[in-house]
């Protein structure tokens, strides 16, 4: 029987990069700032004193440069993690993902893999507005070639940064700094959660909240004082946008009769928007309501915390959604 301990998210992605680095020397981090206490929270935590500076590489500010040193070197054999403290400035490293790393392995007919983490980090909030508050998942989800997961939980967070590091190509893994001091137990040896497979929360009958990330945590909150009104609404962690898990979520959208999407993205064009269709397309039958989203509005990031409280979405928007189609 596995052992488990309580871990913060941080320090469990941080377990996953020590234990996946000891097993595997292929395994390499490179990114700004991984040897800073602070500008990756404690995701790097030990690393460098662990396995060197050949293995743990800070680099000078250039996202393209770092990024397209790391899908080289994924063509060349190796295993790198890539990480953009934030997330917002992978827009500079467009290129090497979406049209190298991306591409690769389908222009060589199968012959070169490109395995390589993307890892990108969400710094939303405490007033950093437009430029360093953006969440790019639908963006990187569109792209064909990439899998994209976005973990909401410790145990998800370290079983879905394994499994990326061990695909043959490349994982864009995004994290949010909000989930940094979720707490839960995590088994001790190293392990990984499935790409491509959604789970299932909390059961329910009314209505099916399919969410990722940190609004898979104001779900659950919505979901407890829903229950206290009686209603019953079935909670779904989508863990990956791409490949989506249809089947659960079709699945739970049958059995409830309605959906709501909270996703942490702008509304137009985006993973809420392509769920919305899924369940429009193979689950019209059933619906017994209008699909509601609870996303971003179509705006940027505002500075002021009195805007910033109006632009982000929490439970309760998610319980005025719910109560919209009911």
């Amino acid at each position: 029987m596995s052992s488990h301990r309580i871990l913060s998210y941080s320090l469990a992605i941080n377990e996953a990069l020590h234990q996946t680095m000891a097993a595997d020397p292929a395994v390499f981090l490179i990114g700004q700032g991984v040897k800073s206490p602070w500008y990756v929270g404690n995701t790097a935590q030990g690393l460098r004193e662990r396995f060197g500076d050949e293995r743990v590489i800070d680099t000078p500010v250039s996202e393209n440069a770092m990024t397209g040193a790391a899908v080289g070197a994924a063509l060349a054999g190796m295993r790198p993690v890539v990480v953009h403290p934030r997330m917002d400035f992978m827009f500079y490293a467009f290129d090497p993902i979406i049209n190298e790393a991306a591409n690769w392995y389908y222009m060589s007919g199968g012959s070169l893999p490109v395995p390589v983490v993307f890892w990108g980090i969400l710094n939303r909030g405490g007033e950093q507005a437009a430029q360093h508050s953006q969440a790019l998942h639908g963006m990187f989800a569109q792209a064909p070639g990439l899998k994209v997961v976005m973990p909401a939980t410790p145990y998800d967070a370290k079983g879905l940064m394994v499994a990326a590091i061990r695909e043959s190509n490349p994982v864009v893994f995004i994290d949010d700094r909000w989930l940094y001091r979720l707490e839960e137990p995590v088994p001790e040896e190293i392990y990984t959660v499935e790409i491509g497979r959604a789970r299932i929360v909390r059961e329910g009958t009314d209505v099916t909240v399919a969410a990722s990330s940190f609004m898979v945590q104001e779900a659950l909150q919505a979901s407890e004082l829903l229950a206290e009104a009686g209603i019953a609404a079935e909670i779904i962690d989508l863990r990956t946008i791409k490949p989506l898990d249809g089947e659960t979520l079709l699945a739970s959208v049958k059995k409830t009769g309605r959906l709501v999407v909270a996703d942490g993205g702008w509304r137009s064009f985006g993973v809420a928007a392509e769920i919305s269709a899924l369940a429009a397309e193979r689950a019209f039958g059933a619906l017994r309501a209008p699909v509601a989203r609870v996303t971003l509005p179509d705006c940027p990031a505002p500075a002021s915390t009195a805007l910033e409280n109006a632009y982000y979405r929490n439970s309760t928007d998610i319980i005025q959604a719910v109560r919209s189609i009911l």
